[in-house]
């Protein structure tokens, strides 16, 4: 089991997501996350451009999952200080923006723990453990994408953190905007 954020988020099948995206303002944005029912089962609201720079992900109860920190990009446990792991670019020079991502513990070394590869400029990204792929994203473009809505299918494999990959997506997202 890969689970970041928390074994709530996390299904025994190969789980299929759609993220929406809506431009609220030029400083916020807002996601939406549903099932393959269209049942809501997560909400980020924030932006990069606002003066905390974080964005807050909730579940459908509105209780803060976790927090996203523009600070090399951390993740926090629910509005927290306790950090879940620190996503950044990958070294070199990519046509590709590339994110490393290392979990928050004492004993690690220096290799990364999961990368994403692709841009959502390319239409895809994956997300990697090692050399087995967890989680997909494709973006879907639309004649709303021209109007601040996005949309994004995600495919999470089993036993997966739902919730970590759409955080890597939001923080994918902000990236190639940035």
């Amino acid at each position: 089991m890969i689970k970041v954020v928390g074994d709530r988020f996390c299904v025994p099948y190969t789980m299929e997501l759609l993220a929406k995206k809506k431009i609220q303002s030029f400083s916020n944005s807002h996601y939406d996350v549903f099932d393959t029912t269209g049942n809501i089962l997560l909400q980020v609201d924030g932006g990069i451009w606002n003066l905390q720079k974080k964005r807050v992900m909730k579940d459908p109860a509105g209780l803060p999952v976790v927090t996203l920190r523009e600070k090399e990009w951390q993740m926090h446990e629910g509005e927290s200080r306790h950090c879940l792991c620190s996503v950044k670019r990958s070294g070199g020079f990519n046509i590709k923006s590339n994110l490393d991502v290392h979990l928050a513990s004492p004993y690690k070394d220096a290799a990364c723990d999961f990368r994403v590869t692709g841009s959502l400029a390319s239409l895809s990204i994956k997300v990697r453990r090692g050399n087995s792929i967890i989680a997909e994203v494709t973006h879907s473009y639309t004649w709303g994408s021209y109007k601040g809505k996005e949309c994004f299918k995600i495919k999470v494999y089993p036993e997966v953190d739902y919730a970590f990959i759409v955080a890597l997506l939001v923080i994918m997202q902000e990236n190639d905007n940035a």
